[in-house]
């Protein structure tokens, strides 16, 4: 195993036993809103904080961009260039349903190499869950090999969704309604970095998402590509970790998918 993948599995570690316990007692939580519906509580700062403490600890001269605490420089670096390791990290996707009690809800940390996702962690720590890869070293489930689901019939798919309206009731956007209505049936788990582990998994044969933040797609992004599928733009190009826009899944079901976004 890649060294900073072990140091990641470290980090991810120590911040799901922050999370574990502070479920015990989740009337005691102070919880804040960033938005409309956008929760955060000091379970994600502290296990921000763990993370990033272990990870700067082993790699000081690596650069983080943390969903709560933002963009840390590099060593040396320019506010104006780009580090040339710089760790994403999410300590805890799905704040919603950790603070009812939901145990829906992940740890995320990838590391970008010039810009290029190389390792990838997503723990889910009420299941003792640890989804990692390495490029070009496949994708696993506590050290199991995972590959995406052998799905080949769009109308049997269950997929994952993070599109508008989908929050409360199914979408309404027109430009979604048919490929979600078209599918099995779609989920909205209200964890996205979970929703990616699963596809990975075999678990959600696809996954759409909008006006997502680099942290909710970089380390299931990779999982996805090691296990074998899938990932793209809405036009099915490159741009997904900086337009937010995601379509992910298998390669026999990916075009499927393209297809009935622009039908």
């Amino acid at each position: 195993m890649h060294p900073m993948l072990n140091t990641a599995i470290k980090a991810a570690r120590r911040a799901g036993t922050i999370i574990n316990r502070a479920s015990l007692d989740l009337e005691r939580l102070t919880v804040a809103r960033k938005g409309p519906k956008d929760y955060v509580t000091e379970v994600d700062h502290a296990a921000e904080e763990a993370i990033i403490d272990i990870l700067r600890t082993a790699y000081p001269d690596h650069g983080f961009l943390g969903e709560e605490s933002g963009t840390h420089l590099a060593a040396e670096q320019a506010s104006d260039e780009p580090a040339a390791y710089q760790w994403i990290i999410d300590p805890l996707d799905g704040t919603t349903n950790f603070i009812h009690g939901l145990p829906v809800y992940a740890i995320s940390i990838a590391l970008a190499q010039h810009g290029q996702i190389t390792q990838a962690v997503i723990y889910d720590p009420s299941r003792n869950e640890l989804f990692t890869a390495s490029r070009g070293g496949g994708a696993f489930l506590n050290d199991r090999r995972i590959r995406v689901s052998g799905q080949l019939r769009y109308h049997d798919a269950l997929l994952g969704a993070h599109v508008p309206g989908s929050a409360s009731a199914p979408t309404t956007d027109v430009k979604f309604s048919k490929l979600l209505s078209e599918c099995a049936a779609a989920r909205r788990l209200g964890s996205t970095v979970l929703d990616l582990a699963y596809v990975a998994a075999g678990r959600l044969d696809g996954f759409c998402g909008v006006r997502l933040k680099p942290w909710d797609l970089a380390a299931g992004s990779l999982l996805i590509l090691e296990a074998g599928g899938l990932v793209a733009d809405f036009d099915g190009e490159q741009t997904w970790l900086k337009s937010g826009n995601v379509l992910a899944a298998t390669p026999k079901l990916f075009p499927q998918m393209l297809g009935y976004l622009h039908d």
